[in-house]
């Protein structure tokens, strides 16, 4: 999809409410890359090789989660330049998410807040979607709690859907941090997150030695969270050797928005995003041991706010909002 195809595209899809959109015209992509005319519109990955956890990526510019969340559209999404695609959120069981209306644009402030919920088709449908993928770039999975799960049982539903995508995925992400599943956040307090991490590493090394292979754990973390719980909380990741950690989920900070959209109920992300997730990630390369992953993500809109991000200490980057506003060609921008 060239510059000038995406434009006319967004002049017509901003007209109309953002999910439904979204609904739409990805099923008609999809199709359209997996038929013989996706070829005409294929973007060849630009190389900017990078390993990170053991993983070669073509370039360090993925799709963050969210975007595509039962991985129903990976033809359109591995052939626009990506080097790597996350997809997810999961749960173990299918469910709707939150009441709709529920994704709304803030045009002005090139922004997005959304209260989903984790509105997904559920890891066994994902998991098999991938499966029959011909996979030509690395898919992360990420992974959450169902809506009516207990906070102090979260943990199972995270080790249910650790195991469904163990074999599968190349990467996974616990997503401790959506501002839309009631109390997950709290799962980032050390004393939650220790016991948390413990039962989810015996899973974790238990499905090493059984598939012989090793999936990378990585944790994303949310953008308020203060200095010191963040300096625990990566204490912990640190001791517990996980591979990566994802800077940063969206904001429930609204402060600097129009008053109409203040009290809109649900994340932010967007260039409002940006400064927040910046800090985070600064505090988080100071803390975390050398050789754990770092991934940028949040408020990433052109070439200089990417290499803003891979100054700070992300080893790969992460697109969403950015991609709604800007299109396809940002990708290639960011890299060139």
């Amino acid at each position: 999809m060239n510059n000038i195809l995406f434009k006319l595209y967004q002049k017509i899809a901003f007209l109309g409410d953002a999910e439904k959109v979204h609904n739409i015209s990805l099923p008609i992509l999809e199709f359209i890359y997996k038929s013989y005319f996706g070829k005409v519109f294929h973007k060849k990955i630009i190389s900017k090789k990078t390993k990170q956890f053991d993983i070669s990526f073509d370039n360090p510019v993925g799709l963050a989660a969210g975007f595509d969340k039962n991985a129903d559209y990976l033809n359109f999404l591995s052939n626009i330049g990506f080097g790597f695609i996350e997809v997810g959120t999961l749960t173990p069981k299918p469910q709707p998410g939150n009441p709709k209306p529920r994704v709304f644009r803030v045009i002005n402030e090139q922004a997005i807040i959304n209260h989903l919920g984790f509105n997904n088709k559920g890891i066994d449908y994902a998991i098999n979607q991938i499966k029959k993928f011909n996979k030509n770039i690395p898919i992360g999975v990420n992974i959450g709690k169902n809506a009516k799960t207990d906070i102090k049982d979260a943990f199972r539903d995270y080790e249910y859907c650790l195991r469904k995508s163990y074999s599968v995925a190349d990467y996974i992400t616990l997503n401790i941090s959506s501002p839309n599943t009631k109390n997950l956040r709290d799962l980032q307090s050390v004393n939650n997150m220790e016991s948390f991490l413990d039962s989810i590493k015996i899973l974790h090394n238990n499905l090493k030695k059984v598939y012989k292979k090793h999936t990378p754990l990585v944790v994303k973390i949310a953008p308020d969270i203060e200095e010191g719980p963040l300096k625990d909380l990566l204490n912990l990741v640190n001791s517990y050797d996980i591979d990566g950690i994802i800077c940063t989920n969206t904001t429930i900070d609204k402060t600097n928005l129009d008053h109409k959209f203040k009290n809109i109920q649900g994340g932010l992300s967007g260039k409002p995003l940006y400064e927040k997730s910046n800090i985070v990630l600064n505090n988080v390369k100071k803390h975390l041991n050398d050789d754990i992953t770092i991934i940028g993500v949040g408020g990433i809109d052109s070439a200089s706010s990417a290499n803003e991000k891979f100054k700070l200490g992300a080893n790969l980057v992460q697109l969403y909002t950015g991609l709604v506003y800007k299109g396809p060609d940002l990708i290639k921008n960011i890299l060139n």
